[in-house]
């Protein structure tokens, strides 16, 4: 079974994003900031993780640079998923390493067709 790593530092959004996830069949971790999805991406190794931009300390970009650094986390692929989501803004996620941006609110067929992509 495919695991995800859902990162957001809102549980609100962390829960939502679980739930369209758990129901496509894919099992579910979750973390509250950049340095926790660190330590659980190095550990789980997950098939895809979903990265909040905006948050405390760590913020999404940071976190997906260093992932990308380290050898035993450099092939995950990670969808960010964040309010801020003009052409510009999806340039820089590619540009920090991110398959994808998808932004909120978002919908059950975007997450899915993330998963789909990022999958490739």
């Amino acid at each position: 079974m495919n695991t995800a790593l859902v990162v957001d530092d809102l549980a609100t959004e962390r829960e939502r994003m679980a739930a369209i996830l758990l129901d496509a069949g894919w099992r579910v971790s979750t973390a509250g900031s950049g340095a926790e999805a660190l330590t659980k991406a190095r550990a789980e190794q997950p098939d895809i993780i979903f990265m909040d931009i905006v948050m405390p300390d760590m913020d999404g970009y940071q976190a997906c640079r260093r992932l990308a650094g380290d050898p035993a986390t450099r092939a995950i692929p990670v969808v960010f998923v964040s309010t801020k989501c003009q052409r510009a803004d999806q340039v820089w996620a590619l540009m920090q390493g991110g398959k994808a941006l998808i932004g909120k609110p978002y919908s059950e067929s975007q997450v899915l067709d993330a998963l789909r992509f990022a999958a490739q």
